[in-house]
């Protein structure tokens, strides 16, 4: 019984100076942002972010931006205000001041990295497929402009390998564009929408089923056609189903194209008489 009030106690004791030590740190924080002594404030700020402490940084280097805007320090607080901004996850702002920064300080030693992750910023705020990819466009024309600035660069690869991530997610909203066209059964839009996909990514991994549903697509809009718009309609299928067997003659796809392909010609034999 002893034991376990003497560990209550000895609990109680720790946790005691745990939140004493958080009231003292936050005091001593609040007296650095609310003083004068801007060196100091700048070394701590600088202390804070290299902590993983951005949340204490930012403030800081905030106020430093207009102190030492004009001095020797200026860049240096210009930089890492804009690395805090990223820490925090604001990449619009974060972007916005690592653009500003290649423009505001052209010779330092910073403006390729800054130039990267400006590109890196557009690049993070690039949502999902199915959303608008505006963002995921600027980032690619920025990496690009990155990799003809700094064609000797060691972000290079790393330039390249973004570009190719961003360019599959515009391949494949393209792709489920199409699709979705199809399941909606607006056939003519699928054709025009999954040609266009083929057309902009012509090394598509999803060339395939692209063709195929190309070929699909064009049968049922010819089959319901009016009679005046079968002719051509067909005729367009049977292009479609040539367009894809040479390309994929052991289709797991190649028996049901087939059958649109031979239907497509016994259409024609009716009309055609």
């Amino acid at each position: 019984m002893n034991k376990l009030i003497s560990n209550i106690f000895y609990s109680k004791v720790i946790f005691t100076f745990f939140i004493f030590l958080m009231c003292l740190s936050c005091s001593d924080y609040n007296k650095i942002l609310k003083g004068s002594d801007y060196n100091l404030k700048y070394e701590k700020a600088l202390e804070y972010y290299e902590n993983n402490q951005c949340y204490k940084s930012l403030p800081l280097f905030e106020e430093l931006m207009s102190y030492f805007r004009m001095t020797s320090k200026g860049e240096d607080v210009y930089y890492y205000y804009a690395k805090n901004q990223y820490c925090m996850g604001d990449y619009y702002l974060a972007g916005y001041y690592f653009k500003r920064f290649v423009k505001n300080f052209p010779q330092s030693t910073r403006v390729e990295e800054c130039a990267f992750n400006s590109a890196i910023c557009l690049m993070m705020n690039s949502p999902d497929y199915y959303l608008d990819q505006s963002e995921s466009y600027k980032a690619i024309d920025e990496f690009q402009l990155f990799m003809s600035k700094h064609p000797n660069s060691y972000l290079i690869d790393s330039c390249n390998k973004m570009v190719r991530n961003l360019r599959n997610r515009l391949e494949l909203k393209s792709f489920e564009k199409g699709k979705l066209y199809y399941k909606m059964e607006k056939y003519r839009s699928a054709t025009i929408a999954l040609s266009t996909t083929i057309s902009e990514f012509p090394n598509t991994s999803y060339k395939e089923e692209i063709l195929y549903l190309i070929l699909k697509s064009n049968y049922l809009y010819a089959s319901n056609s009016i009679d005046s718009k079968k002719i051509e309609r067909f005729e367009e299928t049977i292009k479609s189903y040539y367009t894809f067997v040479d390309s994929y003659k052991n289709s797991k796809f190649a028996r049901e194209s087939e059958s649109f392909y031979l239907s497509s010609l016994k259409e024609l034999e009716k009309l055609k008489i």
